[in-house]
């Protein structure tokens, strides 16, 4: 079996979710979450400075995170339907590696037939408010995602694991994965760009590359 793991945001579809919450919360919210999302894909600070103080300002209510979870759809990026499918069919186990939400997340993976993801779970109170996250999620902090790889090369022993993604949170799986796929049609952060083993604009040219390598 095959291992192959994709970031969500800026990958798998072009929003970033956690902005998407925000901006619904008003401008000050969303400017101050773009701001903070930045620094810390760009690794000038640490995902686990900032991903508290965003939720704090975001406060995302059950009913954002629906409608949020529809954008992941409607932004999907153009070729991951076919690319998706070509990889299973190839033998590819699929899983989605995010710092993204669970519950946000999750309606993307099935629309794509992937049955497995690796996010923060939010909990909210009875009426829909925000009432917090899972603090012990890896991906809520810097070394999350090889964390993450790492259990899973434990649980399904894969003969190759590759990863693709745009920030420096995926860069850092690096580590634990026999490629490293950075992925830049909405976000070419430069330290991806010349750290990866292969860089791309389209999902499409993935399959060919791992096939080859």
């Amino acid at each position: 079996m095959k291992l192959i793991i994709f970031d969500c945001d800026s990958t798998l579809s072009s929003i970033e979710g956690v902005d998407e919450l925000a901006r619904a919360r008003g401008p000050e919210a969303f400017a101050q979450s773009v701001a903070l999302t930045e620094a810390a894909m760009n690794g000038t600070s640490p995902i686990d400075e900032i991903f508290a103080r965003r939720l704090d300002i975001i406060q995302p209510h059950e009913s954002t995170c629906k409608n949020v979870a529809q954008l992941y759809i409607e932004h999907i990026e153009p070729t991951a339907i076919e690319t998706v499918k070509k990889l299973r069919t190839a033998d590819w186990h699929i899983v989605i590696v995010s710092g993204g939400f669970t519950q946000v997340i999750t309606p993307l993976a099935h629309h794509l037939g992937i049955t497995r993801v690796e996010a923060v779970s939010l909990t909210f109170h009875p009426d829909g408010s925000y009432a917090g996250f899972d603090t012990s999620a890896p991906p809520t902090r810097n070394g999350g995602k090889p964390e993450v790889i790492a259990q899973l090369k434990s649980e399904l022993q894969p003969s190759q694991v590759v990863m693709v993604g745009d920030g420096i949170s995926d860069l850092e799986a690096q580590s634990e994965v026999d490629t490293f796929i950075g992925f830049g049609r909405y976000a070419q952060r430069q330290r991806v760009l010349a750290e990866a083993d292969h860089f791309v604009q389209s999902l499409d040219e993935i399959p060919a590359i791992i096939e080859a390598s």
